[in-house]
């Protein structure tokens, strides 16, 4: 079958389309033909290295789709079934047809578009994890620093959604959509910390970061507690500050909660993209350049 990926570990350059077999479920997968696949992050660090694998792989992280077959011993999921979730191993979605990990997979109510269900596996279900983590009583206040990025989107309307205050700190160009989704937009650089204190004179109760480095060591000044932080972008740092490494909750249950919460108006993915497979080197340099101004989500 036709998929994308990348032959070797390096840059764009590594990238191509494979002809690769079409895979078989084994325990806990499930095989799908892919309706829409999530594009991330983590995508581009994968093909450069970044979680130890070598190619040739098939890119992709998350996928919604229609169930195919189903590995031996797998409850819960027919051939038929239109599901979303993500693939074992974190690579494979890109392609006609695709393992998805049963255990972290969930059946897609016929109000979500496959193309919303496919992106909330990675970036709405890291920020709901997040949430779950610090669970802050209604009325804290959270800090989302990278607001206007692919995790930062969700973790502002989730927040939203919990009764919290949240300062969303984004470039400029975001502070409109910041503040649409529910946060008070603050500006990144210089005088960011007064900015914040303006904007919470109360104080900031936790923070959830997307950039890391010298901007992650600005803003968790700005914490009374240090546990109380934690960053997708700069794991290592996090903890050296005092932080938490969040570990991911991939189950069905999280999954199911993330699809009522759309269908609830609770949560939009904000998918602003959506390419075919064969632009698929487009839509990932997309990502990869941070031109995106939301989910950029990839269909046969």
């Amino acid at each position: 079958m036709r998929a994308y990926g990348f032959t070797e570990v390096g840059g764009p350059e590594k990238q191509a389309f494979l002809d690769v077999p079409v895979p078989e479920p084994g325990p806990d997968e499930l095989l799908v033909r892919v309706r829409a696949a999530g594009v991330n992050p983590g995508d581009w660090r994968v093909r450069e290295g970044s979680y130890g694998l070598s190619g040739p792989a098939v890119l992709g992280r998350e996928v919604a789709g229609t169930v195919v077959a189903v590995g031996p011993g797998v409850p819960g999921f027919a051939v038929g079934d239109e599901v979303f979730g993500g693939c074992p191993g974190m690579v494979g979605g890109w392609a006609e047809q695709a393992l998805v990990t049963a255990s972290f997979a969930a059946h897609r109510p016929a109000g979500v578009r496959p193309e919303d269900a496919a992106a909330l596996p990675v970036a709405a279900g890291t920020a709901f994890d997040a949430l779950n983590r610090l669970g802050l009583p209604e009325g804290s206040t959270f800090l989302v620093n990278g607001a206007g990025g692919g995790v930062g989107i969700p973790a502002v309307q989730l927040a939203a959604a919990r009764g919290l205050r949240v300062i969303g700190v984004a470039s400029p160009a975001k502070h409109d959509l910041v503040a649409k989704l529910g946060a008070v937009p603050v500006a990144y650089g210089d005088g960011v910390v007064e900015r914040v204190r303006a904007a919470a004179p109360d104080g900031v109760d936790a923070i959830l970061d997307m950039v890391g480095g010298d901007p992650l060591r600005t803003v968790a000044g700005l914490l009374a507690d240090a546990s109380r932080l934690t960053s997708i972008a700069d794991r290592p740092l996090a903890v050296e500050l005092g932080g938490f490494s969040l570990e991911r909750d991939r189950s069905t249950a999280v999954l199911t909660e993330l699809a009522r919460l759309v269908l609830a108006g609770e949560l939009d993915p904000h998918v602003t993209e959506v390419r075919p497979l064969s632009d698929a080197a487009a839509a990932l340099a997309l990502v990869e350049d941070g031109h995106a101004t939301g989910k950029v989500v990839i269909v046969p």
